[in-house]
């Protein structure tokens, strides 16, 4: 039986399969909005197969764009969510993942859980994706760079600049992503809210360009984007008002992205909070590429899922 193709940590890719499915994905958004006659963009390449989406939590961006992404290339979706699954009954993850194989022909599940998620890939005879968990979100820094590109050039060499809780998900797939692209990911955070030993560790052991600004105003300086996400994301409920005060300082304003360079985008992953994490001038102003970004994930999606079934044509 042949080893099923799982994406689910940017660490553990091979830098040249991310480079590829990138530059898929921006040959095949251009073939959709007409930029590039000699390239289809949706060939059936994923007739007759389906996707079964997972979702224990809430999702606009990915699910939608899981959905409509698999529509395109030709395939089918079935959405599911933890409780209508036997799994919200305690079924063990490692016999869904075999039940599911003999189902469907590929899965992308989003669950706080990444041990869970690992079990249910080792479980499982057919592609996993990782959609999101509390370690991780490789889907989203796919898109991520895709749109940093698009904007300003190859991403190596440049300075990413994250603000605000660097205990996250995405601020770890950027490190991840910092070593694939050998860019410098700056990280300010308030004390308590940096990242973990692990993930210290793992930047440490693989030479990552990792800098730890704690001042905001020197953190931005020279930065060739500047990123954050919400001060309160999945499963950090419980202290939303210490979140809140801690991290104030570390807000993105006009005037923190006036001191990054002049070309300087402002990202984020959304949902947003305006007046929390970012002010609405800063999201909804002329260096916010945030829509694209979202735009973004649909694009690269396809191109993950592609490489999942070894359909992925060459750049």
């Amino acid at each position: 039986m042949t080893t099923p193709k799982h994406f689910l940590d940017l660490a553990d890719m091979d830098p040249g399969e991310l480079r590829a499915m990138i530059e898929v994905a921006k040959k095949w958004k251009n073939a959709r909005a007409g930029l590039d006659k000699g390239v289809p963009d949706a060939d059936p390449i994923l007739e007759g197969k389906i996707l079964a989406l997972i979702f224990e939590q809430v999702s606009t961006r990915t699910r939608v764009s899981f959905d409509v992404g698999m529509r395109q290339l030709g395939g089918t979706t079935m959405y599911l969510t933890g409780s209508e699954l036997q799994l919200g009954r305690g079924e063990a993850v490692s016999d869904t993942g075999k039940v599911l194989s003999r189902f469907v022909d590929a899965i992308t599940i989003r669950t706080l859980s990444h041990d869970y998620l690992e079990e249910l890939a080792e479980n499982s005879s057919i592609p996993v994706i990782n959609s999101l968990t509390r370690r991780s979100h490789p889907c989203q820094l796919m898109a991520d760079v895709m749109t940093y590109e698009e904007k300003k050039g190859d991403i190596k060499g440049a300075t990413v600049t994250w603000l605000g809780d660097a205990n996250n998900n995405v601020a770890t797939s950027w490190v991840h992503m910092a070593k694939k692209f050998d860019f410098t990911m700056r990280l300010s955070f308030a004390s308590g809210y940096g990242p973990d030993n692990e993930v210290l560790s793992w930047a440490a052991d693989n030479n990552v360009k990792l800098e730890i600004v704690s001042n905001p105003q020197e953190a931005v300086d020279g930065a060739d984007t500047v990123v954050t996400d919400t001060w309160v994301s999945l499963g950090d409920e419980e202290d939303v008002f210490v979140r809140h005060r801690r991290l104030a300082p570390y807000q993105v304003t006009d005037k923190l992205m006036a001191a990054a360079k002049p070309d300087a985008i402002f990202m984020h992953c959304l949902p947003a909070h305006r007046g929390e994490e970012m002010t609405a001038s800063v999201i909804d102003g002329p260096q916010s590429v945030v829509w694209d970004e979202a735009e973004n994930r649909l694009h690269a999606q396809k191109a993950v899922l592609a490489w999942c079934f070894d359909k992925l044509p060459a750049a």
